[in-house]
């Protein structure tokens, strides 16, 4: 048994592997103040209603985009799961060139996601990363990862019109039920909506012009669904595309 983590800026996700299989997932917000312990806490029980009991794992592979959490995922894995985990980070083994001025600063979820993305549909292929930020990541015909795109983020987006339009309240970010609002509410949905699906269509037809044979375009992320809906350009939905290159990324380091 395989425990995957995902730990991002906003949420956190925890996957369990039976082989090649993912038998069960949870989501939790992510937060720098909470200790192992409570992670702990939340943790086993959520799993033992699955019939699961994580401190039986064989293993146990993280990556994250916060580093003030390494020192608590580390003890999470040691005390709660019995394993010494592995972190995906600058030095391991991929399988993949990394065309990147400084490979380093490559955020760990982009080459997890790119490892994945390669594996399931070839290449060239570009992942669309739909987090705390929006990034598009692109593997080119040979296999390498060919570097990427960072946008803000759909929810940050409307965060900022948020704070700074007095009169305009949050709503629910959603596909609206038609594009012209008639109300506050739905023309609020409307904007964030397509004017998102717009930012993302217009940086994927770009990347059309630029990359010949582009096989596949891959969303993932929490709001990958709900994009993909209105997009002409998102081939395939993958929410959990991390975890699968999680795996994928522990097994060719296993006893490395």
């Amino acid at each position: 048994m395989l425990v995957v983590i995902d730990v991002g800026n906003t949420n956190t996700v925890f996957g369990v592997y039976d082989g090649d299989r993912l038998i069960h997932d949870v989501r939790l917000s992510t937060a720098t103040e909470r200790t192992a312990d409570e992670l702990g806490a939340l943790l086993l029980p959520l799993f033992a209603r699955a019939g699961l009991d994580l401190s039986a794992a064989d293993g146990v592979v993280v990556s994250s985009v916060v580093p003030p959490l390494q020192a608590v995922f580390d003890r999470l894995a040691r005390e709660y799961f019995g394993c010494e985990p592995f972190f995906v980070e600058p030095g391991i083994r991929t399988g993949m060139v990394i065309r990147y001025d400084s490979p380093g600063e490559v955020g760990a979820d982009r080459i997890v996601n790119a490892v994945a993305a390669r594996e399931l549909f070839g290449s060239p292929v570009v992942v669309v990363d739909f987090g705390t930020a929006t990034t598009f990541d692109l593997i080119n015909a040979a296999g390498e990862y060919a570097g990427g795109i960072i946008a803000p983020g759909i929810t940050i987006s409307a965060e900022a019109l948020f704070l700074h339009a007095a009169r305009l309240y949050r709503v629910d970010i959603r596909k609206p039920a038609q594009l012209i609002g008639r109300n506050t509410a739905g023309a609020i949905q409307a904007g964030i909506y397509y004017g998102y699906v717009g930012l993302v269509d217009g940086i994927l037809e770009r990347l059309h012009g630029e990359v010949p044979g582009l096989r596949a375009v891959v969303a993932t992320g929490g709001q990958a669904e709900m994009i993909a809906e209105g997009s002409r350009y998102i081939t395939h939905t993958e929410p959990l595309l991390t975890l699968v290159g999680l795996r994928l990324l522990y097994e060719r380091n296993r006893g490395v």
